[in-house]
């Protein structure tokens, strides 16, 4: 990812209450890797959803996204099937402090969610918080990410990050 952590794609936008095993269904849980996750991912809501998406698209939905389970399989098969960023009302907690862990950036902005249609145009500024709707011609503010939080994302998730950092300790000689 860029330093500046600009994202775009094409939306694709559900409901509320898209809970993690409508992320990635229960069955599919013994998958390994993210793209194998990803290969499954909305399956059960939109089966037509992992042959469309394209790398770089964006999910958009309602309140609650990734209610449920705690599992870490939901957000690593958004990323597998090659989703760049979800953008919602609002997150369950786990969700996303799972999102953050795995390197999945997303955005809580209702009013964005409100006027974004499957097929908009996105375009994320990550570090601003700013989401803008191409097609449309309006702009989102959201709750930008502090600089930490984007460093464990650009990284990949918490463990790379934390793997750098002890490398880079580690080659300082602290």
């Amino acid at each position: 990812m860029s330093a500046g952590m600009v994202l775009e794609g094409n939306a694709w936008r559900y409901g509320r209450d898209i809970d993690t095993d409508v992320i990635i269904p229960a069955r599919y849980l013994t998958a390994t890797t993210p793209e194998e996750l990803g290969a499954h991912c909305l399956e059960d809501l939109d089966p037509d959803f992992v042959r469309r998406v394209r790398p770089g698209d964006m999910l958009v939905a309602e309140d609650n996204f990734g209610s449920g389970s705690s599992r870490e399989h939901a957000p690593l098969a958004i990323k597998g099937c090659g989703v760049s960023c979800v953008i919602a009302s609002s997150f369950a907690r786990i969700f996303y402090r799972n999102a953050i862990n795995v390197g999945l950036p997303i955005l809580e902005c209702p009013e964005a969610v409100a006027e974004t249609e499957t097929g908009h145009r996105l375009r994320v500024d990550l570090e601003a918080g700013r989401v803008e709707n191409l097609t449309i011609g309006k702009i989102y503010h959201a709750q930008p990410f502090p600089e930490f939080m984007r460093e464990i994302i650009s990284r990949g998730g918490l463990v790379e990050y934390v793997r750098e950092r002890l490398r880079e300790r580690e080659e300082g000689g602290a």
